[in-house]
């Protein structure tokens, strides 16, 4: 009788992150605005408290230079990199010496706005301030950035695909001759407009995804566009981690996700009741006679079509709820990482997972009362998918080498 293969227990760990928005006033104004860089560095010390490695480093437009008001806001952005000039080799050298003392680097820059918004003056801003954020990932040694599509509102969703080819198609040229790749989450914005539409970001799903990668493979730049993932979206669409994994592997699409935003979702049953998977339609507050309320703080209720159905988890402060798990109602955690194992084309050793902090009740702006809760989180992620690591080693590897069979059914796609 032939002797069984013997392979060893070698579990692979992802990285941990975290984006630097969940405190964005860990540096207060005050402070930070006549001396820009002081809020990177006290983030880096911040993230070795928190017993990380990697930050993602939040850019944004200054409030002062913004088009839409903090106000109008689900999440305000944070502009941890300030971008009002640009990045230069004092700077960066600056904040190099910071990493190096604090042993923190990065997973990658991030700057989540709408690429291709339909006015032309407010678009090429935005891309030009696009352009100084990967400007700055070369810079700083990181090699990729993270963001949106966006959605041209003046356009129907086949125009955008249009408008994609033509105008976000030079981003991913820019990233490539800087060496970047452009990860791009998937969260569908329902809240930008006041309007009607709810997918306003138009990569929110694998079908899109997959539609943009061939318009960016047909230019030369499909190596650069990849999928930052987010669970917390595909609950909020009525979708799950692991039929969406399979379908993207189905498809010959299981390279495309290159990262993980690890927030989860809440599911509010009396709101689905009320209003269905496409959220509070009317009687929001954030339009008056046919237009867009005054007050940006109005405008704001335009996340009702999401927040009405729903409330953002940071990892960890969810019950464990298999029923819930069941029904796509949150984040099945555990199988999220194993299934991110066993269907995605992933070198899960350089794979990030970034912790994003939204969960409302606990949006503290004190560091103090902040760091056990984020630490916490860490913990927590840290902990599943070393847990999912050593279930996939030991069931795909270990086991599966010696013709030792697997107990049980597990969870499947397809099915909820």
């Amino acid at each position: 009788m032939e002797a069984a293969q013997v392979r060893q227990f070698e579990p692979k760990f992802m990285k941990l992150s975290v984006l630097t928005a969940a405190l964005q006033e860990l540096t207060p104004r005050e402070i930070r605005d006549p001396d820009p860089d002081r809020a990177i560095e006290e983030w880096l010390q911040f993230a070795r408290e928190l017993d990380l490695d990697y930050i993602q480093l939040s850019a944004a437009l200054h409030p002062e230079e913004s088009d839409v008001p903090a106000e109008a806001m689900l999440d305000p952005v944070a502009n941890t990199l300030d971008l009002r000039q640009p990045m230069n080799p004092v700077r960066a050298n600056r904040i190099l010496a910071a990493m190096r003392r604090h042993n923190v680097g990065l997973s990658d820059v991030a700057y989540f706005d709408n690429m291709l918004h339909h006015d032309p003056a407010v678009r090429q801003k935005k891309h030009e301030f696009m352009l100084r954020v990967m400007d700055s990932a070369t810079a700083l040694g990181a090699d990729a950035v993270c963001g949106f599509v966006g959605r041209n509102q003046a356009l129907d969703l086949d125009q955008n695909l249009d408008d994609f080819r033509s105008s976000f198609v030079p981003l991913l040229k820019a990233a490539k001759e800087r060496g970047l790749v452009y990860r791009v989450e998937q969260c569908p914005m329902p809240g930008w407009t006041t309007g009607d539409n709810f997918h306003n970001n138009i990569a929110y799903a694998p079908g899109m995804w997959i539609a943009l990668h061939r318009i960016a493979e047909e230019a030369g730049v499909g190596n650069q566009f990849r999928i930052h993932y987010d669970p917390s979206h595909a609950i909020l669409m009525g979708q799950d981690t692991r039929s969406i994994f399979q379908y993207l592997k189905e498809s010959g699409y299981a390279f495309l996700i290159a990262g993980f935003h690890v927030k989860g979702q809440v599911i509010n049953p009396r709101g689905v009741a009320a209003w269905g998977y496409g959220g509070q339609t009317v009687l929001r507050g954030d339009r008056k006679d046919g237009k867009p309320a005054a007050k940006p703080r109005d405008q704001a209720n335009a996340w009702l079509k999401q927040v009405v159905l729903c409330e953002h988890e940071l990892p960890g402060t969810a019950r464990h709820d298999p029923l819930a798990y069941l029904q796509n109602r949150t984040v099945d955690w555990l199988d999220h990482q194993l299934a991110a194992r066993e269907l995605l084309d992933l070198d899960v050793g350089n794979t990030f997972l970034v912790v994003e902090h939204e969960y409302p009740p606990a949006r503290i702006q004190d560091k103090n009362r902040l760091l056990p809760v984020l630490k916490g989180s860490v913990a927590f992620t840290r902990a599943i998918d070393r847990a999912a690591a050593c279930m996939y080693s030991l069931q795909h590897e270990v086991l599966a080498a010696q013709g030792i069979p697997v107990q049980g059914i597990g969870r499947e796609a397809y099915r909820s």
